[in-house]
């Protein structure tokens, strides 16, 4: 009767099964650290004296957070990293051009249904999209993982979250998450598995769920996940020839909690300063913004260019209104230009970014200054996370977003023609 993490845990510790609450020593599959935290793993893989890496092959080095270097140390800290990716003969290294951690792991083949995935970054958990046990740890237990190659880990409860009904125009994963995270609030599944479940998610594509598991730890999620399909093969297949596992939640496990969710009605939705789980319906917020951003590992997808480009196009974005659109990765990047959504974008008067985390974490492109209103299409919405703690940051879906850009204040985009 064991839930899909479990029975992923049980494997990861050579066990038959396990149940929630136990600690056990996983062995993992796959470990990242990115050009912020891989310092710090360095510097403590150092100190405890290791002197090789577990297993060069499944280690993942991308650089993302700063990128292109934006001060001496972020330089300084890319060439710590670049050294120990040589030293080590890391076989995955990932320089400036290759795009956002959370986004270039599943594109490039590193994810697939089974494993267990850490990553010295919180959104790791969106690789649970596609099956696996993923979850965000400190840079200090990444120096662990390097040099040993597995770690304790409490198995977790699980939260199903069975989401039910047909999706409004306009209204998209993005929104499905800040409702479901409104309704739970930031601590609501604190240290749970959240399954995302339902025919609501069986009709989305990976990339919506992506969306959904990446921002499970903003309820407070241990992971997020979505039980493997024929789509979930399809794209793994597509992009990896590791062997992979499937495994689904047995309903009647004991440490599962089922809650049900109605998305029929759901409206456009706006998480508001300064918590994610400050939800509102966009017709409940009438606010004049100063910067729009579109991209991140939550909404940097090509689904996401495509969505913002559609409601762009042909227009010019409002005076007084500046617009960042970044796109995740490489190539989400090619793809956008391939299209045509690049030109539309700076036709109607946005900067493109090359891949990057752009203005997410408060140091890099794109920050805001004290009093500016951003409107963005990323994950977190917390006092001074896109630069001046005197600033806000509201977050939305692409199309949202997009449609605000347009008018200069957080509006509903119009219905589909």
């Amino acid at each position: 009767m064991p839930t899909m993490s479990e029975k992923i845990l049980a494997r990861a510790a050579g066990k038959d099964e396990v149940e929630a609450g136990d600690i056990v020593i996983a062995n993992i599959d796959v470990a990242m650290a990115h050009d912020l935290t891989g310092p710090l793993s360095v510097e403590s893989f150092e100190k405890i004296g290791a002197s090789k890496v577990w297993d060069p092959s499944k280690i993942v080095i991308p650089f993302d957070h700063q990128v292109p270097a934006d001060s001496i140390d972020s330089a300084m800290n890319h060439i710590v990293m670049r050294k120990f990716v040589e030293s080590q003969a890391i076989e995955n290294f990932y320089d400036v051009n290759a795009g956002v951690c959370h986004q270039i792991l599943p594109e490039l083949g590193h994810v697939v249904p089974g494993e267990v995935i850490v990553g010295a970054d919180s959104h790791t958990c969106t690789h649970g999209a596609l099956g696996a046990f993923s979850t965000g740890i400190g840079s200090t237990d990444m120096a662990m993982v390097f040099a040993e190659g597995n770690l304790w880990l409490k198995v977790p409860e699980t939260n199903r979250f069975e989401i039910t009904g047909d999706l409004k125009d306009n209204v998209y994963a993005k929104d499905v998450i800040l409702h479901i995270i409104g309704k739970m609030g930031a601590d609501g599944s604190t240290y749970k598995a959240c399954e995302f479940a339902g025919q609501t998610v069986s009709d989305m594509t990976v990339s919506d769920r992506m969306v959904l598991c990446n921002m499970a730890i903003e309820m407070g999620g241990k992971t997020g996940l979505v039980e493997p399909d024929q789509k979930t093969i399809e794209y793994v297949e597509s992009r990896s020839k590791k062997p992979y596992n499937i495994y689904k939640t047995d309903m009647d496990s004991p440490s599962l909690e089922v809650i049900d969710i109605d998305v029929g009605d759901l409206e456009p939705q706006v998480a508001c300063p300064h918590n994610v789980d400050n939800v509102r319906a966009v017709s409940e917020v009438d606010v004049e913004i100063d910067q729009v951003f579109i991209g991140s590992c939550t909404n940097g997808r090509i689904s996401d260019l495509r969505d913002a480009a559609r409601i762009l196009k042909g227009n010019r974005i409002a005076e007084g209104t500046r617009m960042l659109v970044i796109p995740a990765s490489k190539e989400v990047y090619s793809k956008a230009l391939d299209e045509g959504l690049i030109r539309i974008f700076v036709d109607a008067g946005a900067l493109v970014s090359a891949p990057c985390c752009g203005p997410c974490l408060g140091g890099h492109t794109g920050i805001i200054g004290p009093g500016e209103v951003s409107l963005s299409t990323s994950n977190r919405n917390f006092r001074g996370r896109q630069g001046s703690p005197d600033g806000e940051v509201y977050l939305a879906s692409a199309a949202v977003a997009a449609a605000s850009a347009l008018e200069g204040r957080i509006v509903a985009p119009e219905a589909k023609p």
